[in-house]
């Protein structure tokens, strides 16, 4: 197989080689000249010859190829500081909300505290008229105890309208006196309570939440 593909990629030149010095006959030609024939093959030829390509330069192929990663470095380098700047816009909007909702919070507390201040009065009012109804006597008249009844049902509502807007009364009677809701106004010294402990309530005090709207004023306890 190997000597096929030779024969078919030889070629036979006839080569002749002359000698200045020697004698040349009348026709001009040298008998002891003889041919030489050098069989150039040209697979032999271009065998084990190599092309070196790389002069320095790298060529373009290197050449994109670096400006690729200096491209990719970059675009994630700017991926990196966008997605610092998105965190931060995040954080500075949830701050910002969180902020916001405060706020709120705190002007909605205010206005209700204002509104139940004010009716707060009118409640303490409301209350003294239905304590009246125990002192009433069998021979009032029904007129009287429908009015007693019509007072009550406001009073419910009204209630029902504070306890919507969030406003709680405060626990006093058998409570332990804390000067932070509870005011006392009258000491009483008894053996039916611990010393220190609400005994009677004189008029109901009211909340927002932890704020404050009014404290409830009590008669405390005391040792004998």
């Amino acid at each position: 197989m190997t000597s096929d593909k030779r024969d078919k990629g030889s070629h036979r030149i006839p080569i002749r080689f002359n000698d200045a010095d020697d004698d040349v006959d009348s026709a001009g030609t040298d008998p002891s000249d003889e041919a030489v024939e050098v069989n150039l093959d040209s697979e032999d030829l271009f065998e084990g010859l190599e092309v070196d390509t790389d002069d320095g330069t790298g060529g373009p192929d290197t050449a994109e190829l670096i400006a690729t990663r200096s491209e990719l470095k970059r675009i994630e380098a700017e991926n990196a500081e966008l997605k610092d700047k998105l965190q931060r816009r995040q954080a500075d909007f949830e701050n910002y909300r969180k902020r916001v909702e405060r706020e709120r919070t705190e002007t909605y507390n205010r206005v209700v505290a204002d509104i139940a201040g004010k009716l707060l009065p009118v409640m303490d009012n409301l209350k003294r008229a239905l304590e009246t109804e125990a002192s009433v006597e069998a021979s009032e008249s029904d007129e009287f105890r429908h009015f007693l009844s019509g007072v009550d049902l406001i009073s419910k509502q009204l209630n029902g309208v504070l306890e919507a807007l969030g406003v709680k009364p405060i626990s006093a009677v058998g409570e332990p006196f804390d000067p932070h809701i509870h005011e006392a106004v009258v000491t009483e010294a008894t053996d039916d309570y611990e010393p220190d402990t609400v005994m009677q309530e004189i008029v109901s005090g009211y909340r927002l939440g932890d704020k404050l709207i009014r404290p409830a004023l009590v008669k405390v306890a005391t040792r004998k």
